[in-house]
């Protein structure tokens, strides 16, 4: 079955909505107001941060809902898009598959 463009968006769009939800559950004290999915097409990071937002979750989030993966073409989007203060992670998600996180191994080590 082909995919449409517009299907394609919309499931992207989930998927960061998803992410958003994920960090408002981690941390209850942040409203939609401070963790907010931008809208497809828009430059920067997928997940729009208050500054509340980025002194519990420090990082700019590019989510990818994608079958074909194309890692490091990824990682270099995220980190052009990574804004001041934050450091880059990169989730990603194929059908019937775990979402995962990507992050730097400075930056894991860091949080251990």
């Amino acid at each position: 079955m082909a995919t449409t463009p517009q299907s394609r968006k919309a499931k992207g769009r989930i998927f960061q909505q998803y992410v958003r939800d994920m960090i408002l559950a981690k941390f209850p004290t942040l409203t939609e107001r401070d963790v907010q999915s931008t809208g497809m097409g828009q430059s920067g990071a997928d997940v729009k941060l208050s500054e509340a937002a980025v002194k519990l979750f420090p990082y700019s989030v590019e989510a990818k809902n994608q079958e074909t993966v194309s890692l490091w073409n990824w990682w270099e989007q995220t980190s052009a898009n990574t804004e001041k203060g934050t450091k880059p992670l990169l989730v990603i998600k194929k059908n019937r598959k775990e979402p995962l996180a990507v992050v730097t191994l400075k930056d894991f080590m860091d949080m251990l």
